[in-house]
This record gives structure tokens, sequence and C-alpha cells, in this order.
């Protein structure tokens, strides 16, 4: 049973008036399983040129790994611009797009295969090393930016997370300034102590007796937070060790900072470098992923149409003129379509039954391509596209 989750294709032989198959089909699904007109179309199969029969088999056996290669870029890709537009589906929908088109709008409008790009002259071995190609080099060129904007983001993030938490461990660099601080004198220094608010009382009646060479009154509040409140005190610098050790016994936590107003400006303008950076590498990103998802979806349905050819050479046999449906079933009522479906189509089971003739000569042949037999079978060649995109 297909997913209720997926866009169906489907390929049937054409015997006759394809256009008529396709308007009895939808009076039907929509009669016996609801399904709207709209959510039918139909897909143009080319007449490729088939080649061997060992080589049809041989794609066969391949094409689902590189199926499941090509619908992975575009999934990640569909990720990215999620992260990108912090999960939201109306920015998401803007961005989602086939040719300015919504994704069903470019299955169900008349879709076509793109014969300039990928002339069905070619032979089939061919079209798909070059639709692979294509897509590795979106997966990769994705890889590399997704990469060098992670990096910068992740630093942006690091220097953004040091100006938040509680005066204990967050940056400094935008709380105090130069006249909190003795500076250039060869004897004494000035420390910064962020003090648990519920010791405050105990850091004034204390920290001039808590190491020798504190010079007295000399603690100023600086700042203050729900938690800690920051203050300033001066101290000899041979003192220094002492006095740190005293304050970690009495739970008082001694803020390691120099000031330098060459560092701090230093500081300042590596965070706005680094947020233009991130803002400019988020518009390439966004807009490479908006192409690329274009661009990475339109292969997957070619690569999809030509895996309905090589299934319908190797299950209806030459020649190779098949009818393309596309199909968006209603996820209530999938089970309805799908019967409807096998119904409809149940003339073609004598010739797609695949125990149909077999004989015991046939043993060494199945042995061969057992992968290819142990595929879902139905009357009809189905594969889905997923909903990757919801």
């Amino acid at each position: 049973m297909p997913s209720d989750q997926s866009t169906w294709l489907i390929t049937v032989p054409q015997n006759g008036d394809s256009e008529g198959v396709l308007q009895e089909l939808s009076t039907k699904l929509h009669q016996q399983a609801k399904l709207p007109r709209n959510n039918l179309a139909e897909l143009d199969i080319p007449a490729f040129k088939t080649g061997t029969l060992d080589g049809l088999v041989s794609l066969s056996e391949e094409l689902p790994k590189q199926d499941g290669f090509f619908t992975s870029v575009v999934a990640r890709t569909v990720d990215t611009l999620r992260s990108l537009l912090n999960n939201d589906p109306s920015k998401l929908a803007q961005h989602i797009l086939v040719d300015e088109k919504s994704v069903d709008e470019y299955l169900f409008d008349d879709w076509r295969w793109n014969e300039s790009r990928y002339g069905v002259q070619k032979g089939m071995r061919e079209m798909v090393d070059t639709l692979n190609k294509e897509m590795t080099s979106i997966d990769n060129s994705m890889k590399a930016k997704l990469n060098n904007y992670n990096l910068v983001k992740g630093s942006l993030t690091q220097m953004q997370r040091k100006k938040t938490g509680n005066l204990s461990v967050r940056s400094l660099v935008d709380v105090v300034s130069e006249e909190n601080f003795i500076l250039d004198s060869e004897y004494m220094e000035t420390l910064l102590v962020a003090v648990p608010k519920s010791l405050v009382k105990d850091w004034n009646s204390r920290y001039e007796r808590i190491a020798p060479m504190v010079v007295p009154r000399s603690s100023n509040v600086i700042a203050s937070d729900e938690e800690y409140t920051l203050l300033s005190v001066i101290i000899f610098r041979r003192f220094r060790d002492e006095f740190c050790q005293k304050c970690r016994e009495h739970k008082f936590i001694i803020r390691d900072f120099v000031y330098s107003e060459e560092e701090l400006a230093k500081q300042r303008q590596e965070l706005e470098t680094t947020d233009t950076t991130e803002k400019e590498l988020w518009t390439e990103l966004l807009r490479l992923s908006r192409t690329n998802f274009s661009e990475s979806f339109q292969i997957l349905i070619h690569l999809k149409i030509v895996r309905l050819f090589v299934e319908s050479v190797l299950r209806y046999g030459l020649p190779s003129n098949y009818v393309g449906i596309v199909i968006k079933p209603e996820p209530k009522g999938i089970k309805k379509t799908f019967q409807a479906l096998q119904v409809y189509f149940s003339y073609l089971r004598p010739r797609s039954n695949r125990d149909q003739g077999k004989s015991k000569g046939d043993e060494e042949f199945i042995g061969e391509y057992q992968t290819l037999m142990e595929q879902e079978f139905f009357d009809f060649v189905l594969f889905e596209v997923p909903w990757i995109v919801n």
C-alpha cells in the first residue's frame, strides 16, 4: 500500500486514447474515493532509448539508491529553509517553489520532460549519470555554504551568550567602565567580585579583613541582577593570591577581568563584524536554498520518470508507449483510491503478474535479479514523491 503522505506517479501501457483513459479514471476516482478532479493529471513519459535488457535491469537495481539520495538532498534543503525561516509556514511557502510555482502546480500543470536540458536521444545510463552529477553538485554546494554559515552563526551565538547570564558568568564588557578601575599603579589593582545577593552584608563586613593590605572603604557596587551584585575592591598586588583564595572560601566569585579600552573596542568590533557577516551569509544561504530546492526537486522528478519508464519496459515490454499519471490522494481516502486504481487497471494483471508463465528454467534468471523480483508489485507501475515540504 502506498503512503498517504506522498504523491503517486503511475505508468500503464498506452492502449488507444490516453486522454480518454484519464477522463474515465478521474470520474471513477471522484465517484468511488471522493478524489478531487484537480488531484489527477497526465505525466509526459518520453520514448527514451531502451537499450539492452541487462542495461535496464542494472538500472532498475541502481535507481532506488539514487532515488533515496535525491530525495534526501531535497529534504535537507527544505530543512535548511525551515531553520533559516524559524519554521514559519507562511514564509516557507514563499520559498518552496519550483520555477516560481508550488510543488503541486509544477506536477499537475501539464508536466513535461525538459528536452532542452535532458535530450531523450541520450542513452538511459548517460541520462541517469547526468542527473546524478547535477544532484551531487547541488548537495556539495549546499553542504559547503551551510557549513560556512554554521561556523559564523556558532561564533556569533557564543559571543552573544557571553552577554547573557548572571554577573558571575556573563561578559563585563558592557557593564564596567574606566572609572571603576585604578590603572597604571605599580602596587595596587582593582579586582571585580560577584557576590551572591544573600551574602552582600557578609561581604561588606568582612572584605577589609579577609586578607592583608585591602584598601579600606574601597568596595563599590558596579551592577546588580537578580542573583549577584558586582563589586569592585582595591588591594595590593602582592596579596592578590591570598585575597582570591579567601574569597573562594566565602563563596565570593572573583571575576578574571583586566580593563583595556583597546581590548574592549576590539571585542565590540568583532561582535559587530560577526553579526554583519552572519546576516550576509544568512541571505546568501536563503537565496541558494531557494534556488537549489527548485533545481533539486526538478531533478528528482526527472529521475522518477526514468524509473517509471525502466520499470514499465521491464514489465510490459515494447513498444515503449506509456501513459503517465500523477495523483495526489486525500489522506482519508487513500484506501478507496488505491482500491479503485487496482480495479480499474486489473486488465493489466496478465501482463504484470511476475509469476505468470514462470517456469523451472527461469530460476537462474530470477536468482540473478532477485532484488528486482522482490520489489512491491502492483498491476501498474507506481513510485511515490514524499510530501517532504509539509
